[in-house]
């Protein structure tokens, strides 16, 4: 089914990024799966190229272009070239939205320039040990001391956490004030009680940095404070559905790939004196898969148009969250089968697939925490 969703500007910027990933990251991606993390030229690469800012303003070196079906164009390419390790989406996807809309004009003179660029590598940190989907739940705290915020506690499982110079972290200015006590605080590299722990090691997404992170008596200035002090919980729930959106574009992106990589090993693979895919199983899984597929782009497509839109509400960001992410999980699997003794062979791209798809349906909220937030919207 064709697609009607980009116009010829979207299709320019996808053979940009094309070109960049054939160029700058599939002939390294192997010794980043390795090293257990990218380095830094290929983000400076990338802003170069005119991947990490296209939605900032011109005056801070962006495209002034706010536009997510952009958005989409780099996960889909990304996806589509296996290339797991650069953590493009947390800085573009994720973290743009929050300097965009939250930070002030001092703030956007300060960071946006070198996040356009790739000088200045972002993430954020919400997840603590004892709270990942629960934000309620933080225990991180940040009490103002004058014309500073004293910072203390952990976060974990943070994608760009060794490479990240700038961190939006969650943090409870005022412990007493539940939900409205939820502040948004900007550490910055360098700052005295910053530690990193170690990079973490993931069955998956081996090239993608993803660290703990460790607050002790940080001094953070009061003029690193993200929006309103007190706004951070309604600040998250604002942006989360464009994160989910995000993770449901590459979900829906790596169903395509991989149900084309597997058509093209059934067409070859033979057995019994012909291709496998001329079996009626084959053939029967292989037609359910696509048929999801398919159902799976149509959804997300709409969604893309609903978001620029300002219209994407936070229970359809759950269901595309959930649904893509759950179909890749199936769809991987079921292909993974069809490779036979292959598909569990590191060296065949399935096998990759399978192991960085575990992800999909925990982060940016749980399966079952996308079912919850869908079910409080039916009045259940």
């Amino acid at each position: 089914m064709e697609r009607h969703l980009f116009d010829a500007d979207h299709d320019a910027f996808r053979e940009t990024v094309r070109t960049f990933c054939d160029k700058e990251i599939l002939p390294h991606h192997d010794s980043w799966e390795e090293a257990g993390i990218v380095p830094r030229e290929v983000w400076t690469a990338a802003g170069t190229a005119g991947l990490l800012g296209f939605m900032a303003p011109e005056e801070y070196g962006g495209g002034g272009v706010r536009d997510f079906r952009f958005n989409a164009v780099v996960s889909e390419e990304l996806t589509k070239a296996r290339a797991s390790g650069p953590g493009f989406a947390i800085h573009v996807d994720i973290v743009s939205a929050y300097l965009l809309d939250y930070a002030n004009d001092e703030q956007k003179a300060r960071w946006l320039p070198k996040f356009c660029s790739g000088e200045l590598i972002t993430a954020i940190a919400m997840t603590e040990p004892g709270a990942g989907s629960d934000l309620q739940g933080i225990e991180t705290t940040a009490i103002r001391d004058g014309d500073e915020y004293v910072l203390n506690g952990q976060k974990t499982f943070i994608s760009n956490g060794i490479l990240a110079d700038l961190v939006i972290v969650v943090a409870k200015t005022d412990p007493s004030a539940g939900y409205q006590g939820i502040s948004l605080l900007v550490v910055e590299r360098g700052m005295s009680g910053f530690e990193r722990g170690r990079n973490l090691d993931k069955i998956g997404l081996k090239a993608q940095d993803t660290a703990e992170l460790f607050f002790d008596d940080v001094r953070v200035p009061a003029a690193n404070l993200l929006g309103e002090e007190g706004k951070g919980f309604i600040y998250l729930m604002e942006k989360l559905p464009q994160e989910r959106l995000a993770i449901a574009v590459v979900a829906a992106a790596a169903c395509e790939s991989m149900l084309a990589m597997t058509l093209d090993y059934v067409k070859d693979r033979k057995a019994f004196g012909r291709p496998i895919g001329s079996f009626q199983n084959s053939r029967f899984v292989l037609a359910e898969l696509a048929t999801e597929t398919q159902i799976a782009r149509v959804f997300v497509d709409r969604c893309i148009e609903e978001l620029n839109a300002g219209t994407l509400t936070v229970s359809e960001a759950a269901m595309a969250k959930w649904w893509t992410t759950e179909l890749q999980q199936k769809v991987v699997d079921r292909c993974l089968q069809l490779h036979g003794g292959y598909g569990f062979m590191t060296e065949y791209p399935i096998a990759k697939a399978y192991l960085d798809t575990r992800i999909q349906t925990i982060y940016g909220g749980t399966t079952e925490i996308m079912k919850e937030i869908i079910g409080r919207t039916l009045g259940i």
